[in-house]
């Protein structure tokens, strides 16, 4: 079995600040340099840089070798400690770096040491490379290495439209006291989804029963996950995020809003209503709201992701105009587009803290969502612990209604997705 090491780092310029990583892979019997990656993040922690460092070499060693055993070092005693499992991961930030990270090779071919920042320079000079061209506004020049071929770091799709693929974040199974990493170990290595889709094992090693929970665990938090209806954009399946026009609805849109609004009215069991905070969400959630009695409460980490200088156009039209870029979006979940949009990754991870912040809000009540096709997918792929191409086989619907439920163990099920039948 061929033998690699990783080295890799992270810093920031500020915690948070101005960031970057760094990651090399190197032959264990030789200690050849095989592959060299950095890339300059925009603002973030230490701990992200160092985690994204990780995720950067991981996926380096895979595509040169997806059998082989990997060494990891680093000197990060945080990033050590819960990768092997030891410490808790509790920032919502780190539990999807970890868990993607944990993805990309079987726990038994993976070992992890801490080592001293003066035996980590290799990895350290090239994060302060990647930040100081960042601070050019430059993107590291250095020889990188193509990991398109990684099953764990391939696109997944997720346009407001529907109209293309995009590439997306890491999955968390937020089990908490170190069992995400533990259990989307277990999948990649043949045992099985990561426990949030309530079937892994739970923050005890045990084995749920997939669909159930023990009775002890109290109502969850549910997520109804409600699309906002059609704009002028979406039919002509154009490129609809955070960052364009904020289109209101069209007269189908609100259309559909009011059938939405009338069939969760006749199911009676929502109890709050939280919006993103673009144009066509609230105006959805306004119409639901109205017709529950319920006010409607803004949340910033709901809203779509900005597609950059590629609002507006459909995906014909980005291949066009941005061939380049839209190849290296569909590429890598870190890629951006172009004009600086936000990455997928970012958006995966931002999905990931939304989601804490309102399971800790709205513990055992059930709330209505009214968000966007990326967020929503994203909802799903990681309550189900699903590897990120598998939003490629997901369809969805304007004004269409989904559900995640959140046990109080950390499990989630997912109940009902793309539903459109009180739109027919």
């Amino acid at each position: 079995m061929r033998e690699f090491i990783v080295e890799a780092d992270g810093g920031s310029r500020g915690n948070p600040g101005p960031a970057g990583y760094g990651a090399v892979v190197l032959d264990a019997a030789t200690g050849e340099t095989l592959a060299e990656h950095a890339e300059y993040l925009g603002v973030a922690t230490n701990n992200v840089a160092e985690y994204r460092g990780l995720l950067a070499g991981l996926r380096a060693a895979h595509a040169l070798d997806s059998s082989a055993a990997v060494h990891v070092r680093m000197d990060s005693k945080l990033v050590v400690e819960q990768m092997s499992g030891r410490w808790k991961i509790k920032h919502p930030d780190l539990k999807p770096l970890a868990t993607a990270a944990a993805r990309e090779f079987p726990a038994d071919r993976v070992t992890y040491e801490w080592i001293p920042r003066e035996r980590n320079k290799h990895a350290d000079r090239l994060a302060n490379e990647a930040m100081d061209a960042g601070a050019r506004g430059e993107q590291w020049s250095g020889p990188s290495l193509d990991t398109s071929g990684s099953p764990s770091g391939g696109p997944i799709p997720g346009t407001d439209t529907d109209a293309s693929a995009a590439c997306g974040g890491p999955a968390s199974a937020d089990t908490g006291a170190g069992a995400d990493v533990r259990a989307a170990r277990a999948a990649a290595a043949g045992g099985g989804a990561a426990s949030g889709a309530g079937g892994g094992p739970g923050p005890d090693g045990a084995v749920a029963t997939p669909g159930w929970a023990p009775a002890d665990l109290g109502a969850p938090a549910t997520f109804v996950l409600l699309r906002h209806g059609e704009t002028p954009l979406t039919p002509q399946k154009r490129f609809s995020g955070s960052g364009g026009t904020d289109p209101s609805l069209s007269g189908m849109g609100r259309e559909q809003a009011e059938k939405a609004a009338a069939a969760l009215a006749r199911r009676g069991t929502i109890q709050a209503v939280v919006s993103s905070p673009l144009t066509r969400t609230r105006e959805t959630a306004g119409v639901v709201a109205a017709r529950l009695g319920l006010d409607v409460t803004v949340e910033e980490g709901l809203r779509e992701t900005d597609f950059g200088a590629w609002e507006g156009l459909t995906f014909g039209e980005v291949q066009e105009r941005y061939p380049d870029d839209l190849n290296a979006w569909l590429a890598s979940p870190d890629a951006e587009p172009t004009g600086g949009g936000e990455s997928f990754a970012a958006t995966a991870v931002r999905i990931a803290a939304t989601r804490d912040k309102l399971v800790a809000a709205y513990a055992g009540r059930t709330v209505l969502l009214v968000t966007h096709v990326t967020p929503i997918k994203t909802f799903v792929q990681l309550a189900l612990g699903a590897p990120p191409e598998s939003l490629f086989r997901m369809e969805l619907s304007a004004a269409s209604l989904s559900a995640v439920a959140y046990y109080a163990d950390g499990n989630a099920s997912v109940r009902l997705f793309n539903d459109t039948s009180h739109l027919r």
